[in-house]
């Protein structure tokens, strides 16, 4: 089992104020991540969870146990941290072996649990090998089996890619999700990096200064992000933003006029007295299309160009918003700095924004958060 519940949880330090009233029930087998700008209190809010840090009010449940009160060696969790704290004296096999030393279990059963950790982690071949003589990625291993071994209720990663290149990284989220699905374990992931958190999680958890902004899938917080923070924070590269005005609206949404005098009708449930508002209107860079063809048109001048092979993105300069206006288009697309294009955007693709931030409720269609109604090939993408 590995149930973990909290509730009004908040932890404050003299006047600060760092994790604030957080309530989330995470399920056994679960593989949540929590995710924000660096200082939004997302490793205090892990520390809290292994009782490395005191909470200065609420409650943390394991397994249907209250565990405010006892040390971390004693709430049925394991941590791995962002540092792979290796002994370098030791070998592989004495470092994934030490807690379960200090445990006094058995000298076979100590064996037993070390062999059947290097097998999962593919270490078996590494066990007399020290430290010194691993790479990055095969220590952070080691720091993982030194946790498998314990055989936890909950395991706790903070920031364990980040020390690692970008091909090691994309290569041990790989190891990470196939771990996950071998242990059937409960895991919590901090990260920086919403693409880990997309590509990693079944639920992520928004942290904005201390709370929690949206709870949801990947795919959700894509196609649903209910305010502006996560709006931009979740997708890559991020969402544009517009100022519109409203100038109508009605059963079929609500009509808007960019600030070059296209209108666009949004599909979204409607909250009163929205006419004569400012709003915003989002854009994902993925959604901006070339050409004149679609609903609403925008003049934009590139002025900065980055070719990826399978993608190209457009960065270009609005005077209607402080961001660069990105694009996101294939490949080949034919674009150069400093030479006009006219580009265009749907309405079914767009998010609004109310004046506090609050995302309007869009009417949206099923295979937006249900990628198995996709055709084949479109999911496969």
């Amino acid at each position: 089992m590995g149930q973990l519940e909290m509730l009004d949880v908040r932890k404050a330090f003299g006047t600060l104020e760092v994790i604030k009233n957080v309530s989330l029930k995470i399920q056994d087998g679960e593989f949540v991540v929590f995710v924000g700008p660096s200082g939004c209190g997302k490793s205090t809010l892990l520390r809290v969870i292994a009782g490395l840090e005191e909470m200065s009010s609420g409650d943390i449940w394991i397994d249907g146990a209250l565990v405010n009160d006892l040390e971390p060696a004693k709430r049925g969790i394991a941590m791995v941290f962002q540092s792979y704290a290796l002994y370098p004296h030791m070998s592989v096999y004495e470092n994934i072996a030490f807690p379960l030393r200090v445990d006094r279990l058995p000298k076979d059963e100590r064996d037993r649990k070390v062999r059947r950790a290097s097998a999962i982690l593919k270490l078996d071949e590494r066990l007399h090998h020290k430290p010194g003589q691993l790479s990055g990625g095969q220590r952070q291993r080691v720091a993982i089996g030194r946790a498998i071994v314990r055989e936890p209720s909950v395991f706790l990663f903070d920031e364990p890619l980040s020390n690692l290149d970008a091909a090691l990284r994309a290569d041990m989220r790989i190891e990470l999700g196939k771990l996950h699905k071998e242990l059937g374990a409960t895991m919590i992931y901090v990260t920086h990096d919403q693409v880990e958190a997309m590509t990693m999680g079944d639920r992520i958890v928004v942290l904005d200064q201390g709370a929690i902004s949206q709870v949801g899938t990947p795919l959700e917080l894509y196609h649903k992000p209910v305010n502006l923070f996560v709006a931009q924070f979740i997708g890559n590269p991020k969402m544009n933003l517009l100022p519109v005005t409203c100038i109508a609206a009605d059963a079929r949404g609500a009509t808007v006029a960019l600030a070059n005098g296209a209108v666009l009708t949004v599909p979204v449930k409607l909250a009163a007295g929205l006419k004569g508002a400012t709003l915003t209107l989002g854009i994902r860079p993925e959604h901006v299309r070339l050409g004149t063809e679609e609903e609403a048109s925008l003049e934009v001048t590139p002025t900065v160009i980055e070719r990826l092979g399978i993608h190209t993105l457009v960065y270009s300069d609005l005077e209607t918003s402080q961001d660069a206006f990105t694009a996101l288009f294939p490949g080949m697309v034919a674009a150069q700095t400093g030479v006009r294009q006219i580009v265009g955007i749907r309405a079914s693709d767009c998010h609004l924004f109310g004046p506090d931030g609050m995302a309007l409720e869009r009417t949206v269609a099923a295979h937006e958060i249900d990628p198995s109604a996709l055709p084949m090939e479109t999911a496969a993408v």
